[in-house]
């Protein structure tokens, strides 16, 4: 039962007279925060802050639904890495899952499928010319192979993996910005693959863009000052099985963590006044080295 201000506590709940305590977060109450909404007053952790004009805003607020009768301010609030805030911040993340199950429910239905899909190096392998896999022109299997899953235990894993980290990223980057952290965790993850792994070994699956998901996270909640246990043991434990399972690329884990801390950072500690220069900047240098190692992987297998 909820108790009402200035209601007596029972004993487990009373504090000294000379006790301060923060308020604690409208939308998070286990939250104490010194922060309140420009707008309608109501105390907001870090999580629910949106930059504005002056000050933060609370989601309601900045969507125009707190009810409280203020107009929408001209500014456009932004997130903290600088990106539009939207009504449903986990619309990407909904069609990217989306795209997944097709792509399964697809294979599922035509097998054969997943052959023009897999990540593939080259095929045949050398001293012979390869005449299919990347090596052989076939670029677009290291996107395709990202969305590609074959048993219902990877695609299941990575899914609940993508709506627990992707939801919260795409709220806090904005959906630009998420977008290219994904793509560019993902390709990363497919490039160091195609570069160490046999050239005739197959691989598919979402898990390098999902590494890149947990390295941005990381970086993100260190940002915001939470604690970061939760998410480091949840790493080192996928690191485990990474290294501890057979037949897993852990090239592709490996690839897609490193891009996603990279970019991450660049996301959320880039400095207002650049802040997309740095951002996307930042992008385009992990593509070129995702570029520069596929030309070096591809000349090794010509």
């Amino acid at each position: 039962m909820d108790q009402a201000p200035g209601s007596p506590q029972g004993p487990e709940e009373q504090r000294p007279p000379d006790a301060q305590s923060l308020p604690v977060c409208y939308r998070h109450p286990d939250r104490e925060t010194g922060v309140r909404c420009t707008r309608c007053e109501r105390p907001i952790c870090p999580e629910c802050m949106v930059s504005a004009s002056v000050g933060f805003q609370c989601p309601e607020c900045v969507r125009g639904g707190s009810g409280t009768g203020h107009a929408p301010t001209a500014a456009q609030p932004r997130t903290i890495a600088g990106g539009t805030v939207v009504a449903d911040p986990r619309l990407l993340t909904k069609i990217l899952i989306g795209i997944n199950v097709a792509v399964f429910i697809a294979v599922q239905v035509r097998p054969s499928l997943l052959d023009h899909l897999v990540l593939l190096g080259g095929w045949p392998p050398a001293p012979y010319k390869a005449t299919t896999g990347v090596a052989a022109g076939e670029w677009y299997r290291m996107v395709t192979s990202m969305f590609a899953h074959q048993a219902v235990w990877h695609i299941g894993f990575n899914m609940l993996s993508l709506w627990w980290l992707g939801g919260p990223l795409e709220a806090a980057l904005g959906r630009v910005r998420y977008l290219a952290l994904y793509f560019v965790s993902g390709l990363a993850g497919s490039a160091l693959t195609y570069l160490l792994a046999s050239p005739t070994q197959e691989t598919l699956g979402a898990s390098g863009a999902i590494f890149g998901l947990f390295g941005a996270t990381a970086v993100l909640m260190r940002r915001l000052n939470y604690d970061m246990r939760p998410i480091l043991a949840l790493l080192v434990i996928n690191l485990i099985f990474t290294f501890g399972w057979g037949n897993i690329a852990w090239q592709a884990h490996i690839g897609g963590l490193v891009a996603g801390v990279i970019t991450g950072y660049a996301m959320v500690h880039a400095p207002r006044e650049r802040r997309a220069l740095i951002q996307y900047g930042t992008c385009a240098v992990v593509l070129v080295v995702v570029v520069v190692l596929t030309l070096i992987r591809t000349a090794q297998l010509s």
